[in-house]
């Protein structure tokens, strides 16, 4: 066996901080960046190290801002043009000398641990903060009582970009009102419900058990912003309080991104965590990780219940650590939507009800989803139970854009006896964009078969359906159905997975018309 890294190139994680912020005045409300700043303040109280250890960075990474990433959640108030520079100058961490803004995605927090500890193996850097925060819930806030507020700020300079700046969605797909995650992750749980031969109730209320555990979860975590414990009916069950988003998908069953949240991670070599006097019992080192994505666009996955790169990517990252599922103790699995959970779990060959549990936090729709920032939480608070049980193993997850971007990091106290060297990812990648899927069509005319569906809702009631289909040929399209209220309040009654009809096209817009 290949011998451990020496102190000096091996990577370890030795501060972490959360803040949830619920001030309701705007005016008195954290800023972004600020929230940003005491989550780093708190990681580098957490090390023990404090003021020196903000001093010692090398690298400075900024998870992307949501009003960076969706027009829906857009800015009014200003824009920071170099965040992490910004933050440097708060947190007297001027001295870094790699400033980085990431592109999208819930996958990025993982993602940039795994490339900051490739980092620290190659003597590039000695120490690094990954951070970054969300005050939505504020911004809100401010926009409905008309409350000015001044979240601009431009210190010069321009930051790095990690990550893939690509959309993520085609455009046949925005033609068809398809490009956002509420619309999308409802042709996922439709297909998993039909893999799974489920009836619509039974599947119902199968969502609501397997979330009502991220509740309960929530409920015990004082850092949570929904801490009701909801039961599996109030979860499940459509009501005033509790809407129907998008079929099958309830308020309570989404990604509550409207919250005011922040977490920190602060890394370093072994070597710098000796020489700034970080106790030992603060460490937490990653054993195994993996990144890669399925194929790009929804429309052109291999099927809807599934995901190839996701269980290559866990694959992977097990065989990193030399460990395999029955040695994880703890797990955060990613949980913008029921549907991500159930195809994780797929993929990992683990139970959804398995005794373990499957988050730590209490999952995006509990605990809360602050943007693409989420797994910054997960990664802080499975380093505070890892140190609580020294010695146990734990798994994160992570996934950006549709199912698309996947990420995975195994934790644990215990020094690795292997070098951190993961695979290069663009072997992985290479093999997954080699998964055959069915040939997609932008515009189609025929007779054809429902593969899976949603219907989208706004305020008064269902809005609209999104169909993918196959015509007889076997090729794929996506299309709406006619404007009828009869009609969508049917595809949420009956099983229309697998239904027959015609689909005709304008030109730039498909419409499918169930038999």
């Amino acid at each position: 066996m290949a011998q451990a890294l020496p102190d000096d190139r091996c990577p370890v994680l030795v501060g972490c901080g959360q803040i949830t912020q619920r001030e309701p005045d705007p005016r008195a409300a954290l800023a972004p960046l600020d929230l940003m700043a005491q989550a780093a303040q708190r990681a580098a109280g957490d090390s023990g190290a404090g003021t020196a250890l903000l001093q010692s960075l090398d690298a400075i990474v900024v998870i992307r801002l949501f009003a960076d990433t969706s027009p829906r959640f857009a800015c009014p108030f200003g824009r920071y043009a170099n965040p992490p520079l910004s933050l440097a100058c708060r947190i007297g961490a001027g001295q870094a000398r790699q400033l980085v803004y990431t592109q999208p995605g819930g996958n990025m927090p993982q993602w940039s641990i795994n490339r900051l500890s490739e980092a620290v193996t190659r003597g590039e850097i000695g120490a690094a903060l990954v951070v970054g925060a969300e005050a939505l819930a504020t911004q809100k806030a401010a926009q409905r009582a008309a409350t000015p507020l001044v979240w601009d700020e431009n210190p010069g300079g321009a930051a790095e970009s990690w990550g893939v700046a690509r959309r993520g969605w085609s455009d046949v797909e925005d033609l068809h009102g398809a490009r956002a995650a509420i619309t999308m992750y409802p042709l996922f749980e439709n297909a998993i419900r039909g893999a799974l031969g489920r009836s619509i109730p039974a599947h119902q209320a199968a969502m609501g058990e397997l979330l009502a555990r991220f509740a309960a979860t929530a409920a015990a975590n004082p850092l949570a912003d929904r801490r009701a414990g909801y039961s599996p009916a109030q979860i499940a069950q459509p009501a005033a309080g509790n809407p129907l988003i998008a079929f099958p998908y309830t308020r309570l069953m989404s990604a509550n991104a409207y919250i005011d949240q922040g977490a920190a991670l602060i890394l370093t070599s072994v070597a710098r965590a000796r020489q700034l006097g970080i106790p030992r019992e603060k460490w937490v080192f990653l054993h195994g990780c993996a990144d890669a994505h399925d194929h790009w666009f929804v429309s052109h996955r291999r099927d809807y219940h599934s995901s190839p790169a996701m269980a290559a990517v866990f694959r992977q990252a097990f065989a990193m650590a030399g460990r395999t599922l029955d040695d994880i103790g703890l797990f955060d699995i990613y949980s913008c939507f029921a549907s991500a959970v159930e195809v994780a779990c797929q993929s990992l060959g683990l139970s959804t009800d398995d005794a373990r549990g499957l988050t730590v936090t209490g999952g995006l729709p509990y605990f809360g989803g602050p943007g693409n920032n989420y797994v910054s939480h997960s990664i802080a608070e499975m380093m505070n139970r890892l140190r609580a049980a020294p010695g146990q193993f734990g798994l994160v997850t992570a996934n950006g854009n549709y199912l698309t971007k996947h990420s995975a990091g195994i934790y644990s106290t215990e020094r690795p006896s292997r070098p951190f060297a993961p695979p290069d990812p663009a072997v992985l990648q290479a093999e997954l964009d080699q998964v055959p899927h069915p040939p997609f069509v932008p515009l189609a005319e025929g007779d054809a078969t429902v593969e899976t569906y949603t219907v989208t809702h706004g305020r008064q009631g269902p809005n609209g359906a999104v169909v993918i289909a196959r015509l007889d040929d076997g090729s794929r399209f996506i299309a709406n159905t006619a404007p009828d209220t009869g009609l969508w309040d049917q595809m949420q009654r009956e099983d229309f997975l697998g239904r027959r009809g015609r689909v005709q096209h304008d030109g730039q817009r498909n419409r499918f018309d169930p038999a």
